[in-house]
């Protein structure tokens, strides 16, 4: 196989690479090895890349979050929010596990993860480029690429998916320069094992979401299962837990400042090669927007569900995932505000060009596609503004009519040309979110939602509006609220969707039968088929042309980059990375604070405890720090336990949950956090300012010694 350009890359660079920058794949860490053991780490960086082997092998993904085996027995740790929806799933008035945290005790205690939880474990990454970027597809453009694309991305997966119980991916990096297929386990029966209580587990609340100094205990367990044969198994009472081959051993002494410090795990989407247009089109409308929507949404919501806490149990998850982005985009916001990120994005996109267009060769080979990968952007950019509200004005039961009329569709063609996301392979994932829709879905919250989605999107002129969506539901441009609400009315009492076992039902129905139904949801869904297909074959047109154009300009790029002396490492994309730094507090805090010490401690909790909403600390809790009652969690030069800490480690959404390690790969915490001027590093890495933010081990072990009583799961993981 020919050697990777991210390889090139690397090996072409004559400058060191930041230790704090960069979310590198496990492959390329032999490259980076000088400034990995420059910064501290003991072990030989080869064994990094070793993905069956001690620690990568620990590492696994929740399909959003990260996690890690602690225990033979298929233990997983990983972030009290990236637990919360099973948390919430699983509580009632009478038994709210939300409030007062949770403790199996034994095997036969743990409870069912939410629907549609899964423990993945990477086992492979291979650079499948020339298997998907054939000479044949190189030639092809616009939906034609596509497909093209498409189809060798499915054979891949079909071949390497006939090892059962696993799930593989073809994914995409650096715009579609690069493929890497990567082959996992998938373990599909994951149950609740420990959670402590909301004022431990969420502490500070949205309040100090993405703030310092924080005092959150961001942490939960799961465990795996599997069948006797250890087989990935749907949820049975038979099914035992998972071995590990390795898990990571829990660190017996806890870092102190300047200790180097990396993070093993899955982080979600960084946009740092984006172009400039796409900058301005982000932080000038679709970070506003969104901030809109999700601040009208969440007031929706606590408006409906007001004295009705079942209702609030159920949208529980829903509202904590709102607050986490809007939140974060608000702050992202704030660091672009005044900031010269554009300017100097600009500065460097017209720097690439000239250097492109100095050259005859490079002008013959790039030129031509940096032109217009600016202008499929800047179309792809106003479609996607036109529709902002039409996309969130469709009611969750006829999205998934929609979902199950497409299945319907898609079944009536051989497994290999079946739609992505609609084959055998993903009949599972389908059948558990179509009958999990019910342990989150509110009527009475859902649609008063798309209500207010609606009056935005009656409100764009005639020509932005979709006129066989706008027939299907019965409205028009400048519709009043009136008008719409009926509508909206008449679509939910006309459908019996609401019932699981009726949803059960038309997950095996057949095209025929589907338009033959009078339920409103299932009517509409065959309605609005026809034209979201067209859609669909149109966006993929256009996605085919960028994805040629935008696979161009980023190898001119890597080339330009490379030509300065400077690494490339890629986007993230959820796939596994790493990044190495150090514990480190700031020596100037936000908006010109004072500087930010490294940790925060038992101290801090105590006195943000006011006994209320966000800021309710367990009682028990408090009695163990009034009494003093630390144990060997104590830390002398902190005079305390230490709750949270600093590091200068590169993630985003999606590390949440991942093992924060020392020199020695042992685990001393878990990322969960990063500070609210800092997360603009999605888009611009700011070396001075970026932190991210882990709750201590030695915290969580106090937690559940002296709290929640978790000695079994203390003495599993080797802590007693």
């Amino acid at each position: 196989m020919k050697k990777s350009l991210l390889a090139l890359a690397v090996l072409s660079t004559t400058s060191a690479a930041f230790a704090d920058e960069g979310m590198w794949m496990p492959q390329q860490l032999p490259q980076v090895a000088k400034q990995l053991k420059a910064a501290g780490l003991k072990l030989d960086p080869a064994s990094l890349t070793q993905l069956t082997s001690f620690p990568m092998n620990a590492i696994v993904s929740l399909g959003g979050c990260s996690a890690s085996f602690v225990s033979p027995q298929g233990l997983v740790v990983t972030n009290h929010h990236c637990v919360y929806n099973s948390i919430a799933v699983n509580s009632t008035k009478e038994r709210d596990l939300l409030a007062n945290g949770f403790v199996a005790h034994t095997l036969a205690e743990e409870l069912p993860a939410a629907p549609g939880s899964r423990v993945f474990v990477t086992k492979e990454v291979l650079n499948v480029t020339d298997k998907i970027i054939t000479a044949d597809v190189a030639k092809l453009q616009g939906k034609a690429r596509v497909d093209a694309i498409e189809k060798n991305q499915k054979a891949l997966v079909a071949e390497c998916e006939k090892d059962e119980g696993h799930r593989c991916t073809v994914s995409s990096f650096y715009g579609g320069l690069e493929f890497y297929q990567i082959k996992q386990l998938e373990i599909r029966d994951v149950r609740l094992v420990h959670a402590p209580a909301d004022g431990v587990g969420k502490f500070g609340g949205d309040t100090d979401n993405w703030m310092w100094p924080r005092h959150t205990g961001d942490y939960g367990f799961y465990r795996a299962y599997v069948s006797k044969d250890g087989k990935a198994a749907d949820y049975h009472k038979d099914n035992v837990p998972y071995e590990s081959k390795s898990f990571l051993k829990l660190a017996k002494e806890g870092v102190k400042e300047g200790d180097f410090v990396m993070v093993l795990g899955y982080p979600g989407r960084t946009n740092r090669h984006r172009l400039p247009s796409e900058v301005s089109n982000t932080f000038g409308f679709e970070y506003p927007a969104f901030i809109q929507n999700s601040n009208e949404t969440l007031a929706i919501i606590d408006r409906e569900t007001k004295g009705d806490r079942d209702a609030a149990l159920k949208v529980a998850g829903q509202v904590a995932n709102i607050n986490n982005y809007y939140k974060n985009r608000k702050g992202m916001l704030n660091s672009y505000e005044g900031s010269d990120m554009l300017e100097r994005k600009s500065k460097e996109h017209d720097a690439l060009k000239a250097w492109v267009n100095s050259d005859a060769k490079r002008k013959a080979a790039f030129g031509a596609d940096l032109e217009a990968v600016e202008k499929l952007i800047a179309q792809r950019d106003s479609e996607n503004k036109r529709d902002f509200h039409l996309d969130r004005s469709t009611p969750t039961l006829l999205n998934a009519a929609r979902i199950m009329y497409r299945l319907a569709n898609e079944n009536q063609k051989p497994n290999a040309e079946r739609k992505a996301g609609y084959q055998e392979r993903d009949a599972k994932r389908i059948k558990q979110s179509i009958d999990g829709v019910n342990k989150t879905y509110v009527a009475k919250v859902n649609k008063a939602i798309v209500l207010n989605n609606l009056k935005h999107y009656a409100a764009q002129p005639a020509a932005e509006h979709n006129a066989v969506f706008d027939s299907v539901l019965g409205i028009k441009a400048g519709a009043s609220e009136a008008e719409l609400s009926a509508a909206l009315d008449k679509l939910y009492a006309g459908s019996q969707l609401e019932d699981a076992k009726v949803r059960a039902e038309w997950l095996g129905k057949s095209v025929a039968d589907f338009k033959a139904s009078n339920d409103s949801f299932i009517k509409a869904a065959v309605a609005l088929y026809d034209d979201a297909m067209k859609r669909e074959a149109e966006a993929e047109e256009l996605g085919g042309k960028i994805q040629q154009a935008y696979s161009s300009y980023m190898k001119a790029k890597i080339a330009f980059m490379n030509s300065k002396g400077q690494a490339v490492y890629p986007d993230a994309n959820g796939t596994l990375r790493v990044t190495f730094g150090k514990v480190a507090g700031r020596a100037e805090g936000a908006d010109g604070t004072t500087g930010w010490s490294a940790f925060t401690t038992l101290a801090g909790v105590k006195a943000k405890a006011t006994g209320e909403g966000e800021f309710k600390a367990p009682q028990a809790q408090l009695d163990a720090i009034n009494g003093k009652q630390y144990g060997k969690y104590y830390d002398a030069k902190l005079k305390s336990v230490p709750v949270n800490f600093l590091a200068t480690l590169d993630i985003t959404g999606g590390n949440s949950g991942s093992a924060a390690l020392n020199s020695k790969a042992e685990l001393v915490g878990l990322a969960f956090d990063g500070t609210l001027d800092s997360i603009i590093s999605d888009w611009d890495f700011n070396k001075a300012k970026t932190r991210d933010i882990q709750v201590d081990l030695r915290y969580m072990l106090w937690n559940m010694k002296y709290i929640d009583k978790a000695h079994n799961l203390m003495k599993e993981m080797g802590a007693e």
